[in-house]
């Protein structure tokens, strides 16, 4: 497979997003003609940023990137893949148990959608140890969340926890 006119996806909550996430994004950008940035709503997960705000943060965070679109989804990543042309379907990987756990999705993807594939990225060594449940600790408990995430969700996060 080249690549050629192939649309991947690579969904998530991004709440917040961290470097770990524009790492994977920025590399599967390199590899797809197209990548859209599924940002699911999941609110089982009681998210600190509303689906809106975590849209409008990433497409902030990734207008560099010409070939990425940033979109809300609710729902199966299936229907959303079938409804948006996806055959590829991008997932971070950082550890043994993030990869038995994609493995089992990505399974059942393709059990649900024989059109869709998945790829599993590692992340870069410097970005291996961020998740999106430590960056929210710490900026809740006031720290450094600068060098984690990019600077407009950086702020965000301030402006969310009362930091300047």
């Amino acid at each position: 497979m080249t690549g050629d006119g192939v649309i991947a996806a690579y969904s998530g909550t991004f709440d917040p997003m961290t470097y770990g996430h524009t790492d994977i994004i920025h590399r599967a950008a390199a590899m797809f003609p197209k990548l859209i940035v599924a940002v699911g709503e999941n609110l089982p997960k009681g998210p600190v940023f509303s689906l809106d705000e975590r849209v409008a943060l990433a497409r902030e965070a990734l207008a560099d990137l010409p070939n990425v679109d940033v979109v809300p989804f609710t729902g199966l990543v299936v229907d959303f893949a079938s409804d948006h042309g996806v055959t590829v379907l991008v997932r971070g990987v950082r550890s043994v148990s993030d990869f038995d756990y994609e493995k089992q999705m990505a399974v059942m993807n393709r059990y649900l959608s024989e059109s869709v594939d998945t790829v599993m990225l590692a992340p870069s060594k410097e970005f291996a140890h961020l998740s999106s449940s430590l960056v929210r600790e710490l900026a809740r408990l006031g720290g450094k969340v600068d060098g984690v995430v990019p600077e407009p969700i950086a702020k965000a996060l301030h402006a969310h926890y009362g930091r300047t």
